[in-house]
């Protein structure tokens, strides 16, 4: 038959070279595609092996090359999460075909526990992200890698998770937080910022073994390194069609911006990292994380001084900036509900007392105080900080139930629907937390993602916004300054996210910060103003 067709076209061709030519670039034309399409054909679409046949959940078909990717980059402006919800009716599982990726959202508890938990030795890889992971964070950022890029890394911060770290770090989460408070005394405009500066503070102490002593600028400036890293995650085109990251340099036009985001990343991270690095080496740094982990010799940190300094880094991004926002959420709870507030000042009450023998809350009343403990697990259902967790890549192929899935293949948790999966989701509810697993932030949620690449420093986060909800409660009234929506949370700027008064609940209330203040001293701290 292809002989016959060339018989037919040929002399044609030869007739008319008008005809020659629109046939020749027609036919180059096809070739690009077929080539285009081969090469970006997404993973769950590619050909199985012999013997094997691909089975993936229902989905949107998308359109080619691109699949659903036009449509699911508008996820970034819908702040009421609809797309979320849409994509969640195909069942408890939808594949999405992402430019060359495939992820399959995961939609109900019951498939997040399965493969994400269960099945986490097979679900622990990421999918290359050549700009996000590559070139804005140096692949030195441990979320984003692969495991062999993130075991290393993993190794030398598991210490966070053990008691007596835990214990040790105690102290300093009780001392930011009674600065904390009297910030919010001497400057209650100001309360987002304080949430900020506690959380910053406490994982710089940990982390590099200081008090933190920066200007209210290189604050902002790391918080801005975060904003922007967070943007560009999946932002470019190269992040979901990762094979053009191989082209040549001169046909990657993309670059220069996203390297010179690179370039001031890491001289913000310089700014904060050499300081401490050099104390290190001159004997003169006080313990941390930094000194007797990461550069301790018995350690062996098998990465470079560039490799340390982002494993440290991203330390201080992850442990400040959620427990901000989780605070956050608290005062708009607050807000929206007194009724839930009241019952849990009643409970610190009932430990630390009403009147003169009041004592502060601590961390040693954690497992007295229930109700404040499912109070922070509902803030992190009630409005999850992260829609959709980063991928958990399949690192071979694996069957589940009657789905068989290639390798490759990316798993994400879809928020959402998973928080909402409840009674009354839209109702902020801490009784539903009062299971007798009050104290344990991975049962049953998974804001904190799952299996092997859970956050290392979850047990640590829980401890501070144990402490910070607890004095809180006890300790100041939240009233709105002005209309607010619930919803609109405004976690990526530094300005105040909605308009709230905060008042001191008592003159024995003020009494009990300066006190505890005077004696920790930190009262001239926080009357500066950063």
């Amino acid at each position: 038959m292809s002989a016959s067709i060339h018989a037919h076209i040929l002399p044609a061709a030869k007739a008319h070279p008008i005809v020659a030519a629109v046939v020749s670039i027609v036919a180059c034309l096809g070739t690009i595609f077929l080539i285009i399409r081969e090469i970006f054909t997404p993973v769950g679409k590619r050909r199985s092996p012999p013997g094997k046949k691909w089975k993936l959940p229902p989905g949107p078909r998308g359109i080619p090359i691109f699949g659903y990717l036009l449509d699911f980059r508008k996820v970034r402006e819908d702040e009421d999460h609809k797309l979320h919800n849409e994509l969640a009716r195909y069942g408890e599982m939808t594949t999405l075909h992402l430019g060359s990726k495939t992820w399959i959202l995961l939609n109900s508890k019951r498939v997040v526990s399965e493969i994400i938990a269960k099945r986490g030795s097979l679900t622990n890889g990421r999918s290359p992200m050549p700009i996000a992971s590559g070139i804005v964070s140096r692949n030195g950022r441990s979320l984003l890698l692969p495991p062999s890029g993130w075991a290393e890394k993993r190794r030398v911060m598991h210490s966070l998770l053990s008691g007596t770290a835990l214990k040790q770090y105690g102290s300093w989460q009780e001392l930011e937080s009674t600065q904390m408070l009297a910030e919010y005394l001497f400057q209650p405009a100001r309360w987002y910022r304080h949430h900020y500066r506690y959380a910053n503070s406490v994982v710089h102490r940990i982390a590099l073994g200081e008090r933190l002593v920066k200007t209210g600028k290189e604050l902002a400036d790391l918080q801005d390194v975060v904003t922007n890293f967070v943007g560009s995650i999946g932002t470019s085109l190269v992040d979901w069609f990762p094979e053009l990251a191989k082209l040549p340099r001169v046909l990657q036009p993309w670059r220069k911006h996203w390297e010179r985001l690179g370039d001031w990343n890491e001289e913000v991270y310089k700014a904060w990292w050499i300081p401490a690095r050099e104390k290190v080496e001159q004997g003169t740094a006080p313990p941390s994380w930094v000194r007797d982990v990461l550069l301790h010799p018995d350690t062996k940190f098998t990465g470079d001084d560039q490799e340390a300094m982002y494993v440290a880094l991203q330390l201080l991004e992850a442990g400040s900036d959620t427990t901000r926002e989780v605070l956050n959420i608290f005062a708009m709870a607050a807000l929206c509900y007194p009724d839930k507030f009241q019952k849990a000042r009643e409970e610190v009450d009932r430990i630390c007392g009403a009147g003169t023998e009041s004592r502060l809350p601590g961390l040693n009343d954690l497992e007295q105080m229930p109700y404040i403990c499912a109070i922070i697990k509902e803030l992190l259902r009630w409005r999850p900080i992260f829609p959709f967790t980063p991928d958990h890549v399949l690192t071979s192929d694996m069957e589940f139930e009657d789905y068989h899935f290639p390798a490759g293949v990316g798993f994400v948790i879809n928020g959402i629907p998973v928080c909402n999966e409840c009674e009354d989701p839209e109702e902020f509810k801490p009784e539903r937390w009062l299971d007798g697993y009050e104290t344990d932030p991975a049962h049953g949620l998974w804001q904190f993602g799952g299996g092997r690449r859970i956050c290392v420093g979850y047990r640590l986060a829980f401890r501070g916004l144990f402490i910070n909800v607890a004095r809180l409660v006890f300790c100041y009234d939240y009233k709105a300054a002005g209309s607010y929506n619930s919803k609109r949370l405004n976690h990526h700027r530094t300005d105040e996210p909605f308009p709230v008064k905060v008042s001191p609940r008592s003159e024995q209330h003020v009494k009990l910060i300066l006190e505890e203040g005077q004696r920790l001293q930190v009262l001239e701290d926080a009357k500066r103003r950063i």
